[in-house]
């Protein structure tokens, strides 16, 4: 017996001998996403061309139930970066919890209805139900109720019930006809699209008749600052990698057929609108342009939401997004340029 237990031991020695030089100098990112979220198939896609290892580091990802369980995560030490909005990140920021925001994406949903209803209007919904992902302060509801009472000077809590749930079972409630209309996220909308539901109106159509003329994020890559402060470079090259698989999602079909059993699509019709809205949703630069945007839309959401929404921050903390240039990672100035 302490014969086997000695050349165990050495066995494994050997082992870590062997693979020690190929990680010795790449530091590990943790990733915490939702586990069956849209986000895991560009994770899938830096891991399968091995966009980690060009950039040198390792990608290690933990799959969560929940988008409260991936900022549990983060704050907790657990994760390292998450996949979150910048409305949380500001509100953290102005109860002193400095964390930053990397744009990724503008991808959002709209409004659709069954077919049968025919709707051609907000107006058209005039004493429906309408099924809202997220809850009461949902910022594609926030916006939906900002931009009915300044273009068609429509009160939707008066003209319409919310039935407030989650967004499978919004789809669900859609497809069994139990509710006529739904507002939901963006991979949802994109199969009641494919499966013949109309929109009636989308949130970046909401945008522009606020008044917001450029594609903003809404979502993307949270950190806390103070990690930041000592993993500059590696958060570069995360950023650099999921950069680079979200071109080769943007200009490879083939990419999309290798991945496909990870969307779940029922059928090719529900697959191709999924892939559609992903394209258009991804963001190809931020710029203190945007940064003006978002103060505007970050004062619609204070107006909508208030403090149930914001924690009382009134303001937007453009010091908050960062992105990677060539020289390395940078925070958006609203001076103009990188700092």
């Amino acid at each position: 017996m302490p014969a086997i237990r000695i050349f165990l031991r050495l066995f494994i020695f050997s082992i870590l001998i062997a693979v020690s030089p190929a990680f010795a100098d790449q530091a590990t990112v943790r990733v915490a996403v939702l586990q069956f979220g849209t986000l895991n198939w560009e994770m899938d896609v830096i891991r399968h061309h091995g966009l980690d290892k060009k950039y040198q580091f390792h990608l290690e990802v933990t799959p969560v139930g929940s988008k409260n369980a991936t900022t549990v995560a983060l704050q907790s030490g657990a994760a390292d970066v998450i996949y979150s909005d910048w409305v949380w990140v500001n509100r953290q920021r102005h109860n002193q919890k400095n964390y930053g925001f990397s744009p990724v994406t503008s991808s959002a949903g709209g409004v659709y209805v069954n077919p049968e209803f025919k709707a051609e209007g907000l107006k058209d919904l005039n004493g429906m139900r309408l099924g809202v992902a997220g809850g009461p302060v949902d910022k594609s509801w926030l916006l939906l109720q900002a931009y009915s009472r300044k273009k068609q000077g429509i009160n939707l809590q008066e003209q319409i019930e919310p039935v407030f749930a989650a967004p499978p079972l919004l789809n669900k409630l859609m497809f069994d006809q139990k509710i006529p209309a739904s507002l939901n996220f963006w991979h949802y909308s994109a199969r009641l699209k494919a499966k013949g539901f109309t929109p009636v109106i989308t949130v970046p159509e909401m945008l522009e008749g606020l008044g917001i003329k450029v594609q903003v994020p809404l979502v993307g890559w949270v950190f806390s600052e103070k990690w930041l402060g000592s993993n500059k470079e590696l958060l570069h090259k995360f950023l650099l990698a999921s950069t680079e698989a979200r071109e080769i999602l943007l200009t490879s079909d083939q990419e999309w057929q290798r991945i496909k059993p990870l969307t779940k699509s029922e059928n090719d019709d529900i697959f191709i609108a999924l892939k559609e809205e992903y394209r258009k949703g991804v963001l190809k630069q931020f710029t203190t342009e945007h940064l003006k945007a978002l103060e505007q839309l970050y004062s619609i959401f204070v107006q909508e939401g208030g403090k149930r929404l914001t924690g009382g921050a009134d303001r937007l903390d453009t010091d908050l997004f960062w992105v990677p240039s060539k020289s390395g990672i940078a925070r958006v100035s609203m001076g103009g340029g990188l700092e």
